[in-house]
């Protein structure tokens, strides 16, 4: 494309503009407990779907919620369509909402709308209405072409049509909310003579307050700016101490959860935002992102996400959205190691914690067992993997402990094996390379049987396998069984010898095995060989013929039918 005929037009844009402020004290502040949260799955998540929820759907996922510990949950818009009341009503008759849970509905500053709300909430026991209208700039001008003084009177009217609503239910514990819709599009003035002049029509108190939520409709700038802007926006509120400053984030920059956090750093109380960031556009503040973000510092996030497959399975039956296998924290591959020098590292550090121990490990900023996930997902193989990770694979399925100089070669087989087949190897693939290339069965050459005695200052050992010519023996004396068989080995043409060897049990008890590991040098040349047997010895002598086995089968062929 000719650069004459792009749209893609940098110089169409300005920058957001900067709040002038001096004295911002949000910086120097920290995180120390977790916000109250407000999941509004069931009102903006399901108004983003292609198709929305079914009320049996809702009623699913409204449990899910329940069960995660939300202790408020936007519900819907009841004045804006048939499903949307009839859920709240269900809900409502059916007594699904628990005594600690306060259920929210979202309405315009409209009074046939207001009045429909309260209608779908009557017999409820205590309820947030959430009443809203637009104050941005651009809104203002462009879309209802009002001045500021006809948007404060649209709040103002809303807000009174609310209180005289409530007014006729008694029985409902009421809470207010109030949101300047595109808060951060508003010049911050304006939008705290709104919040103010809402307030003062409710006239709420220290043990009665209302919410002022403050929506990032859209996201316009960087995060640190909507800090500034709620930060000054609390400054300039008449009565702080009766007011829950509440965010609502969207994600247009990507940014949601860093605006959120900045935000109560900022004097914010409370997050509205959804389970995995579903929203309209490029979705809400993701809750379980910020929850789980929470609790790998050390901080509760009062929510239950344990149960991350259940939360996934329900979210995406209830949505039909799939979860990206990246979403942070709870992506099927968020704890798992492709490279090899990660896979080594959380093997080191696994391999050294205690029980007790504060988590400390590389690559891992959690345990991944805290949300129900398993170490067998924590390495998986392909061909950039290393030795420290097949390693680990075969240590977890196998319970093989492999030295560091079988770690080199089985790492070079499986790499070898993963680059030809351009995909993922499974643990069951690493077995069966690991058998084929450092455990392999020879017709030709097999162990019948072996006596050991101590003879001479030394052991003798007698070993005969079984070719397919018969039985040939081998009877050599040695410092120890496995330097006489290796030695012993020159008679079918084989010279071995021993570099290094390891050996550990597998299991415990009177029926556990034991694993022998050779690496041996052949003709000059190095070869790896293992063995596995309940026979300590018999397992160390099918490592040596393991390795033996890897010459060249001409060569054994023609030894064994010299013997």
């Amino acid at each position: 494309m000719k650069p004459s005929q792009s749209r893609f037009d940098h110089t169409r844009y300005q920058p957001f503009p900067a709040m002038k402020k001096t004295d911002r004290r949000w910086p120097d502040n920290t995180i120390e407990k977790a916000p109250l949260w407000c999941s509004v799955d069931l009102r903006d998540g399901n108004q983003a779907l292609i198709e929305p929820m079914t009320v049996e759907q809702k009623c699913q996922l409204f449990q899910l919620l329940v069960n995660i510990g939300f202790k408020e949950i936007e519900v819907g818009f009841p004045a804006a369509s048939t499903p949307d009341f009839d859920f709240v009503r269900k809900i409502i008759d059916d007594g699904m909402i628990p005594e600690d849970v306060t259920i929210q509905v979202l309405t315009q500053a409209r009074e046939h709308l207001i009045a429909r709300t309260f209608e779908a909430l009557q017999g409820c026991r205590r309820a947030v209405v959430h009443v809203y209208n637009s104050t941005s700039k651009v809104q203002r001008e462009q879309v209802f072409q009002r001045d500021r003084a006809g948007i404060l009177a649209i709040a103002e009217e809303g807000a009174r049509l609310v209180a005289a609503e409530a007014a006729k239910h008694p029985d409902t514990e009421w809470v207010f909310q109030y949101s300047p819709e595109s808060f951060t599009g508003t010049e911050m003035d304006f939008a705290a003579e709104v919040c103010n002049a809402v307030m003062a029509i409710w006239q709420p108190t220290p043990e009665k307050p209302v919410i002022l939520n403050l929506p990032a409709t859209v996201e316009m700038s960087t995060p640190n700016i909507f800090a500034d802007q709620i930060e000054w926006f609390i400054e300039h509120l008449d009565n702080r101490e009766s007011a829950i400053c509440s965010v609502h984030t969207h994600n247009d920059r990507g940014c949601a959860v860093a605006a959120a956090e900045l935000a109560i750093m900022a004097g914010a109380d409370r997050v509205e935002g959804t389970l995995f960031g579903n929203g309209e556009r490029t979705g809400n503040m993701d809750i379980i992102t910020m929850a789980m973000n929470l609790y790998s510092q050390g901080i509760d996030p009062q929510l239950d996400l344990s149960c991350s497959d259940e939360i996934i399975r329900i979210y995406t039956e209830c949505t039909s959205l799939p979860v990206h296998p990246r979403h942070p924290w709870f992506g099927e591959l968020v704890y798992t190691a492709f490279s090899g020098s990660h896979q080594d590292a959380i093997r080191k550090c696994l391999n050294q914690r205690e029980e007790d121990d504060i988590w400390d490990v590389a690559y891992l900023p959690i345990d991944p067992a805290d949300i129900g996930r398993d170490y067998q997902e924590v390495i998986r193989i392909n061909s950039q993997s290393g030795k420290g990770g097949v390693a680990f694979v075969l240590e977890q399925e196998q319970g093989l402990q492999l030295p560091r100089w079988l770690q080199i070669a089985l790492s070079a087989a499986v790499q070898s094996e993963a680059e030809n087949a351009s995909a993922e190897i499974s643990a069951n693939q690493i077995w069966d390379i690991f058998q084929k290339h450092f455990m392999p069965s020879n017709p030709n050459l097999q162990i019948g049987g072996y006596r050991l005695e101590r003879k001479d200052g030394g052991e003798f050992v007698k070993v005969e396998l079984i070719t397919e010519k018969g039985t040939v023996t081998i009877a050599r004396n040695g410092q120890g069984p496995m330097e006489a068989f290796a030695s012993g080995l020159e008679q079918l043409g084989v010279q071995l010898d021993i570099l290094d060897y390891s050996e550990h049990a597998l299991g415990n008890g009177s029926n556990a095995k034991a694993a022998s590991y050779v690496h041996a040098s052949i003709d000059g040349q190095r070869f790896c060989g293992v063995g596995i047997d309940k026979d300590i010895v018999l397992a160390s002598l099918k490592a040596i013929l393991a390795a033996a086995n890897q010459t060249t089968k001409h060569q054994m062929g023609n030894a064994i039918s010299a013997a």
